[in-house]
């Protein structure tokens, strides 16, 4: 490749729609700007830095790291939604995409990106909060949030239907609609 084709390419890479990240066993090597924009960081902020700046706690970002571990080792892709947290605390919710580029161990080398969903407001969720939207989003019910956070199903649903009314929809299923953005 040519120099003017090498930098044709690092300006499509810097200027890309969706936030794209490189990681090695969850540490970021590289970044372009918009990924660090979204996050409100500088790119140099974010080099050298672990995937742990963008979770709440300790817990939720080792908690995140086996989901969707065993497809990414299957199949080398994996997609979801999830909360991010932006430098200045509150959530992002994106869809994230994640390719490994070494399939027998999955977290040693990877390709992410990051694409907003709700570009309204931030978003400010307590920990709790947090943590039932994450399990909501994989689908599980209230009685599997509860054992999964060691909580009786009735503080789910009370988290639950806090967070139904203060965006102002009528069932769980448009909470999360609405915090991708959709019209429900």
């Amino acid at each position: 490749m040519d120099s003017s084709a090498l930098a044709f390419a690092s300006l499509a890479y810097d200027a890309a729609p969706t936030g794209i990240v490189l990681t090695e066993q969850r540490v970021i090597r590289t970044c372009n700007q918009t990924f660090a924009r979204l996050l409100g960081y500088g790119v140099p902020d974010l080099l050298g830095q672990s995937f742990r700046i963008l979770y709440g706690s300790d817990e939720e970002f080792e908690s995140i790291r086996d989901i969707g571990l065993t497809v990414l080792q299957e199949t080398g892709d994996y997609t979801d939604e999830r909360l991010v947290r932006h430098r200045a605390g509150h959530g992002i919710w994106c869809r994230f995409r994640a390719r490994t580029l070494v399939p027998h161990a999955p977290l040693e080398r990877v390709v992410m990106s990051f694409a907003p969903i709700h570009e309204a407001e931030p978003i400010s969720l307590s920990k709790r909060e947090r943590q039932v939207l994450e399990l909501m989003n994989r689908r599980l019910t209230s009685k599997e949030i509860a054992q999964r956070l060691e909580l009786s199903p009735r503080t789910i649903e009370d988290v639950r239907g806090r967070l139904i009314k203060r965006f102002g929809v009528r069932r769980a299923t448009d909470l999360l609609g609405r915090l991708r953005g959709l019209d429900h």
